[in-house]
C-alpha cells in the first residue's frame, strides 16, 4: 500500500511515523524547517513507548510529485482544509481513501465537496502529539488509538487493510459503524477543552480539578451535546461524565492543541470549535452562551499575532 501524509505536524508525524517505522511505503508532505530536517536527518518520534528514528524518510512539499496513492492521511488545520484538499487531487485515484484526521465536526464534509464523498473517511484521533523541534515529534501516552469510518457506515476491504497495517505498531485502529456519532462524542470534549485551555492558560487537568471551572466545562459540554441531540445524532448518553473523568486524569502538562497555537502566535482553529458551536446553535435556535463568550474573547487572536 502506498501512503501519503498530508500535513506532517504532530498527528501526521505520529500516525504516519509509526507506519513508516513498520516499513510501510509512506511519503510525508511537510514544509519549511520541518521538511528540511526530515529530508536531512529523518523523522524522530519521542515518547513513552521509546524513541524511534526513521531514516531515510521520503518527504516533499509538492504532493503532485508523489503520484496516485492508496491512502492519504489528511492531517491539516481546519482553516487549511480547502487549500490542502486541492493540493492532494493528484494523489487520488478511483479507489484512494482519504482519512480525515481533523479537529472539529464539519471537516469531512468540506473535504468531500472537493475530492468526492466516496473517497472520504472520517477519523477521530485520541492522542496528543506536537512538533518538538524540526524533524522531531513528541507524543504523550503509550497507546494513542483512533477510530475511522465512512460517513455512511460502509465497511470495505480497503478500510480493513488499512486497519491491519497498525497491527505492527502500538497504535490501535478501530472501525466505527457510525463515525459521525463518534466525531460528536469527541467534539464534546474537544470544543470545550480547546476554549478553556486558551481562556485559562492552564493545562486540562488543573482546569477540571477546580470546582468553578469544572462547572463551566460541564455547561459547555452540555451545549455541544444539545446540538447533537437536536440533529438526531446518536451521541453517547454518558459522554459528559466520560469526558470529565478523562480530563481529570489527564497528564499535568497536557494542553489542548489550540493553546499551543495561541501561545506561539499562530492562527487558531477557533471558527471550527466554539465558533462552530455558536453558529450552529443560532441555526438550530439552541442557546450556547458559554461557547459564544469563548469565541468572542478569543476572536481577536483568530488569525494569529
Amino acid at each position: 500500500m502506498k501512503i501519503a501524509v498530508m500535513g506532517t505536524g504532530g498527528m501526521g508525524g505520529y500516525y504516519g511515523g509509526y507506519l513508516a517505522a513498520a516499513e510501510c511505503d509512506v511519503t510525508f508532505i511537510a514544509r519549511g524547517e520541518h521538511l528540511e530536517a526530515i529530508r536531512r536527518d529523518g523523522l524522530s518520534l519521542r515518547g513513552e513507548n521509546g524513541d524511534i528514528h526513521i531514516n531515510p524518510t521520503s518527504a516533499t512539499d509538492n504532493p503532485s510529485s508523489i503520484g496516485p496513492v492508496d491512502i492519504v492521511l489528511f492531517c491539516v488545520k481546519l482553516y487549511d482544509v480547502e487549500s490542502a484538499a486541492e493540493l492532494i487531487k493528484p494523489l487520488i485515484k478511483k479507489d484512494t481513501i482519504v482519512i480525515s484526521f481533523l479537529n472539529g465536526i464539519d471537516g469531512p464534509e468540506r473535504l468531500a465537496k472537493i475530492i468526492g464523498k466516496e473517497h472520504v473517511i472520517g477519523g477521530a484521533a485520541y492522542a496528543s502529539a506536537v512538533i518538538e523541534a524540526p524533524g522531531v515529534v513528541r507524543y504523550k501516552g503509550t497507546k494513542g488509538h483512533f477510530k475511522i469510518g465512512y460517513l455512511d457506515g460502509t465497511v470495505n476491504k480497503r478500510l480493513k487493510e488499512f486497519q491491519n497495517l497498525y497491527s505492527k505498531t502500538p497504535i490501535e485502529c478501530e472501525i466505527s459503524d457510525d463515525i459521525l456519532a463518534t466525531l460528536w462524542d469527541k467534539f464534546v470534549l474537544l470544543a470545550t477543552n480547546s476554549g478553556l485551555s486558551c481562556i485559562c492558560r492552564q493545562p486540562v487537568g488543573i482546569i477540571y480539578n477546580d470546582p468553578s471551572l469544572l462547572d463551566l466545562a460541564m455547561t459547555m459540554m452540555q451545549e455541544v451535546k444539545s446540538l447533537a441531540i437536536a440533529q438526531n445524532i446518536k451521541i453517547d448518553d454518558d459522554i459528559i461524565e466520560k469526558s470529565v473523568a478523562w480530563s481529570k486524569s489527564a497528564p499535568s502538562d497536557l494542553y489542548a492543541s489550540m493553546y499551543h497555537d495561541l501561545r506561539k502566535g499562530r492562527p487558531l482553529e477557533l471558527a471550527g470549535m466554539s465558533g462552530f458551536v455558536a453558529s450552529l446553535g443560532e441555526e438550530l435556535e439552541i442557546a450556547t452562551p458559554c461557547h459564544k463568550t469563548v469565541f468572542a474573547c478569543l476572536k481577536p487572536y483568530i488569525n494569529g499575532t
